[in-house]
């Protein structure tokens, strides 16, 4: 029986690209719908493609695009819900399910994440938290786990999460940097969980078997590497009306909908450091130093020119701050190791903090101070390369 609380469940796929995020999420989508449910699958790619085998090959018009076409007609007061959320008939009329890519940027011209946060934002402007739905399943870039992409982890929007993995050392890499993710907001205070894994396209190996049991997560299913099914998944239909796979996704969603699976505590995933990781394939980190690049020889025969590099302010002669601005760096400097240089109080920006002489970092004030914390520590784990960072609404960060 479905629910009718206007609060939905939110659940969110991750997991490295390729290895079928959409064809997992189309299905259990429409599984769950199959047993009664109003649920809507909401694509969080830039190459927004998720919902295209749940609408029969159609791919979506992205949230991204519509916007900016009524922005450049100057209508965008004129957009609704309607314009960017579909819905169709599945297994020949069976059920309904409802689907939205929110898209990303046009090529080359600004950040994925970014452009996930604003569609969530978007989104909520539509009343997304108020629907009458029973579930919404996000279908997310699992690569990155920083900025926008981290959205679900961050701000606590996922009340569950599912990693989809394979049993190559890749999409397993990506697995435990995922799983890294979630336990340091989860640290944090925020209250998504991980759910366990899901091994797809499964050769029987039990390779990733071994690093779940070592990251102390479960696997929640099998799916079994197919041809035929593969195949069907490449022209857009249901693996659901294979006997096998439909009895592998009724599984999954009968535990998810009477909350049966297994209780994962999210203090004791843990999620391996890189030499551990390599552990479970076998395999180890020489214990050696690779020779350095001389400048000699990265350079040639050129000659460098010699540029100048900025100092940083003596460690002797630390910047005095107020009380609010002193406790927010003193958690940059014992969470991040982030060393603020100087600070200041915009009448519009409010604080603004330079860490190393060289980074603007616009926080605002204290409030969410939890959830600033986490998006520049997601930024700082993703090795990304920023020179400002706007934290003023933590829902939508911008950086540079």
């Amino acid at each position: 029986m479905a629910r009718t609380s206007p609060s939905a469940r939110m659940i969110a796929v991750y997991g490295k690209g390729g290895m079928g995020k959409s064809f997992f999420t189309t299905n259990l989508v429409s599984k769950l719908a199959l047993l009664g449910n109003r649920v809507l699958q909401l694509g969080c790619d830039p190459k927004h493609d998720s919902c295209n085998a749940l609408f029969g090959g159609v791919s979506l018009p992205t949230l991204g695009d519509v916007w900016r076409t009524y922005k450049a007609e100057g209508r965008e007061d004129a957009l609704q819900v309607e314009h960017v959320v579909f819905k169709t008939a599945i297994m020949d009329g069976a059920a309904t399910v409802y689907g939205c890519e929110i898209g990303g940027p046009e090529v080359g011209r600004g950040c994925g994440g970014r452009g996930i946060t604003f569609g969530f934002d978007l989104l909520e402007k539509f009343g997304l938290s108020q629907w009458a739905l029973d579930y919404v399943v996000m279908d997310f870039l699992g690569d990155v786990v920083c900025g926008g992409f981290a959205t679900p982890l961050s701000r606590s929007l996922a009340e569950e999460v599912i990693i989809l993995c394979g049993n190559d050392r890749q999409s397993l890499y990506a697995a435990n940097n995922i799983a890294s993710a979630a336990k340091y907001f989860a640290s944090m205070g925020g209250h998504t969980r991980l759910v366990g894994l899901v091994v797809n396209r499964d050769d029987g190996s039990g390779v990733a078997a071994r690093f779940a049991e070592r990251i102390n997560l479960p696997v929640l299913a099998s799916i079994p590497l197919d041809r035929k099914i593969r195949e069907m998944a490449d022209a857009c239909k249901l693996a659901l009306v294979d006997e096998d796979f439909n009895a592998i996704f009724d599984r999954l969603a009968q535990q998810i909908i009477e909350r049966s699976l297994p209780t994962v505590a999210m203090d004791q995933v843990h999620p391996l450091e890189y030499d551990e990781f390599l552990n479970v394939f076998g395999a180890e980190e020489p214990d050696i130093v690779p020779a350095g690049a001389s400048s000699t020889e990265l350079f040639g025969n050129q000659r460098p020119v010699t540029l100048a590099v900025p100092a940083l302010p003596p460690t002797e002669a630390p910047v005095l701050f107020d009380a609010p601005t002193g406790r927010v760096v003193a958690r940059l400097l014992t969470e991040l190791g982030l060393y603020v240089t100087d600070a200041n109080h915009d009448p519009k920006k409010g604080m603004t903090l330079t860490i190393d002489g060289h980074t603007t970092i616009c926080f605002g004030d204290e409030r969410e101070l939890d959830s600033k914390m986490a998006i520049l520590a997601a930024l700082q784990k993703s090795g990304e390369t920023y020179r400002y960072v706007d934290l003023r609404r933590p829902a939508s960060p911008l950086y540079r």
